[in-house]
């Protein structure tokens, strides 16, 4: 009690003594240590529930679709320029920090303007004819990047990634003219423009290479990355040759029909055996393994994807094949029989691939052949077999190309561009993707007559996105789709798990997307190491003598403890003082009084 109130009243009395001062310090400093102890416990913060983490995702696709918030200093972004045959597009995306967790990806989204536009702007025509005067490649893509600056925050500049990546266009040029185009790119962009660019950034990528970004994007858009997530549809994955395996959510293939190439990527969960040495080469340049993580040593996004382009099998340029064939075929049998068939118009050949009376010329150099319609889907499917096995060399057999194994009872797949119109457009059957019903609607439609679908047409029963050019070739096209799936790539008729599209979630998803995803793979990595030390931080504190419960409270007790012994001994102290001033008191009454006394006259 007295110690405490030497604490509070600092009076003159028995505790200002030169005794007292060191032991009211000894007290302070107890109290003070006790607080400390009291104040230096660590909260403990509860992360979010998994559900919780997937709803917020969830939630993100909508919020895609608004405008991103520039004002937010804590955005990334990132610029990939697609230098394509017949022009370029620049696309610009964003991102926020990771999360830490070495498990995620970057969450990359495309960038939307105040009007919740996709920031995105393409020239014409491809950057090639930049090929004898490569000096010319800056200025070409000056309007390109000047946009991309506009849009990204001026301060993010110098840190935002530039991607100029450069397809089949360029693919067609010698090497020389290649590297004449890059070089000045690397050269003259810099001065221009405070973009994070370097030469690595600026290149020719392959066939493969943007199968491979398609293929990322699409699977990054579904979801498909997320192994977190619950999910009932899982693969078993083989890790190379070490004999090890993991399950995780299954991907999707896809299935990319332009006009003039085919294209076909999935993964690949096991490569299974492989029969001759042939196939072993192919397989070799046909399949790509890649981590998008960004720890080499976490194999939980270590994909084996495969990926071919067929060249030549587009529903165009089939279409080209097949008049070709037709053309040739017709001629040779006219002089085999003496017979005028196509020569003229009162005696056309019956092309089974045209609608019912649609009349149409075929002409090849000083060759012209005149055809009729007759829609007879059954027979153009037919006709167009000996197309699959390719009409020359310089072109891949569709048939005897080497396909990884499709685990057919447990894969899923997405067809797009000619898949979704040849489904869409006329037949309106776009989305999951029934062979008996496909194949029904184009034997009706090739059977209907050509004035019949015209009328058709102009009443408005056809997608807007359907035209005569449509009108006109879409029963071939039908029959095209149909071969190239069932007797090219062997899909089962049954098979349940095909769906056509154009959009995924209401957006198209570009091949870009999957680029700057693998490019920025490593990105993670900054946040990582921050959080690293963190958690070092964290777990010394764990470590320390403050984190263990019963040691704290062990320690409170004898702090506690030494304070009681501590106020005992000033007490002690204290009475012996108050004994000692008694006596010196009594001494005075007894012998310092009557000594006064007797000296007084």
């Amino acid at each position: 009690r007295i110690g405490v109130s030497c604490l509070l009243w600092r009076s003159t009395g028995p505790c200002s003594g030169p005794r007292q001062r060191p032991a009211v310090l000894g007290l302070a400093l107890l109290l003070g240590l006790l607080l400390l102890l009291a104040g230096a416990v660590p909260r403990r913060w509860a992360a979010p529930p998994r559900g919780a983490r997937r709803d917020e995702r969830y939630l993100s696709r909508a919020e895609e679709l608004t405008a991103t918030d520039t004002e937010d200093s804590a955005l990334n972004y990132g610029v990939v320029v697609d230098c394509g045959s017949s022009g370029s597009r620049v696309f610009v995306y964003f991102w926020p920090p990771h999360n830490g967790n070495p498990h995620d990806l970057l969450d990359i989204k495309q960038m939307r303007d105040r009007s919740s536009r996709p920031v995105v702007k393409k020239i014409k025509p491809g950057i090639s004819v930049t090929a004898a005067a490569p000096e010319q490649a800056t200025p070409y893509l000056r309007p390109l990047l000047r946009f991309a600056a506009a849009h990204v925050p001026a301060q993010k500049h110098k840190e935002t990634p530039l991607y100029i990546l450069c397809t089949a266009g360029m693919r067609l040029l010698p090497e020389k003219q290649q590297a004449a185009i890059l070089e000045d790119l690397v050269r003259n962009v810099p001065l221009e423009f405070d973009f994070l660019f370097s030469k690595s950034h600026a290149e020719v990528i392959s066939g493969k290479q943007e199968g491979v970004y398609a293929w990322i994007g699409i699977n990054f858009v579904l979801g498909r990355f997320d192994h977190e997530d619950e999910e009932d549809a899982v693969v078993t994955v083989a890790l190379g040759d070490q004999g090890k395996s993991l399950i995780r959510k299954r991907t999707v293939g896809i299935l990319d029909m332009g006009g003039a190439s085919l294209q076909i990527a999935y993964e690949v969960p096991d490569s299974g055996a492989i029969s001759s040495p042939q196939q072993e080469e192919a397989a070799k340049s046909l399949l790509a393994e890649f981590n998008l993580g960004c720890d080499v040593q976490h194999t939980g996004h270590v994909y084996r994807v495969y990926v071919n382009t067929f060249l030549g099998y587009g529903g165009n340029f089939a279409r080209q094949r097949y008049e070709e064939l037709v053309l040739n075929q017709t001629f040779v049998h006219n002089r085999l029989h003496s017979q005028e068939i196509g020569l003229s118009p009162k005696m056309p050949f019956l092309d089974p691939c045209l609608p019912v009376g649609l009349e149409d010329t075929v002409t090849r150099g000083s060759q012209t052949l005149y055809v009729r319609g007759r829609g007879d889907w059954q027979a153009c499917a037919k006709l167009l077999q000996p197309l699959l096995a390719g009409s020359n060399s310089s072109q891949d057999s569709l048939v005897g190309a080497y396909k990884a194994p499709i685990d057919f009872s447990n894969s899923e797949f997405y067809g797009f561009s000619e898949f979704f119109y040849c489904t869409e457009d006329v037949l309106r059957l776009g989305g999951q993707y029934s062979a008996p019903t496909f194949t029904s609607a184009a034997q009706e439609y090739c059977s209907q007559r050509w004035e019949v679908l015209t009328q058709r047409f102009r009443g408005g029963l056809y997608s807007a996105h359907a035209d005569q050019h449509r009108l006109k070739y879409q029963c071939f096209k039908s029959a095209w789709m149909y071969q190239v799936l069932h007797e090219g790539f062997q899909f089962p008729l049954d098979y349940p798990s095909l769906r056509t599209a154009q959009l995924v979630y209401d957006r198209e998803v570009q091949w870009t997307l999957g680029a700057i995803l693998y490019k920025t793979r490593f990105l993670p990595l900054r946040d990582l190491r921050q959080e690293s030390i963190r958690q070092a931080h964290a777990s010394w504190l764990r470590l320390s003598f403050v984190y263990n419960h019963y040691l704290f409270f062990a320690c409170i007790l004898v702090v506690a403890l030494a304070i009681v012994l501590y106020l005992l001994r000033l007490r002690r102290i204290h009475r012996r003082q108050l004994r000692l001033a008694q006596h010196t008191l009594l001494w005075l009454d007894k012998v310092v009084v009557p000594l006064s006394q007797g000296n007084v006259p």
